[in-house]
């Protein structure tokens, strides 16, 4: 399963962080979203406020490759693309 959540860092204040994890490692206060291609995410409930609405893109391409995030709850992400400013509720 992937683990998407996020943590305090990075050059605009939070960054994402993306790991796999077992199954075991599941607990019964995270969400758990089922895509089409068999591939489990799992996020805990604090990510789940700074994710909800998140579009996660992949590209392969050489230059510029990698994962996209497109965060609505984000104020202001850097240039790396990684790391964001939440909006004030």
């Amino acid at each position: 399963m992937l683990r998407c959540g996020v943590r305090a860092g990075g050059c605009s204040g939070m960054s994402y962080t993306m790991d796999f994890v077992p199954r075991s490692a599941i607990t019964e206060d995270d969400t758990t979203i089922a895509l089409d291609d068999g591939l489990d995410i799992v996020v805990d409930p604090k990510s789940l406020l700074y994710l909800y609405g998140l579009h996660l893109d992949f590209s392969s391409a050489l230059i510029g490759g990698g994962f996209k995030f497109a965060n609505p709850s984000a104020e202001q992400t850097c240039g790396c693309g990684t790391s964001f400013t939440a909006k004030a509720s």
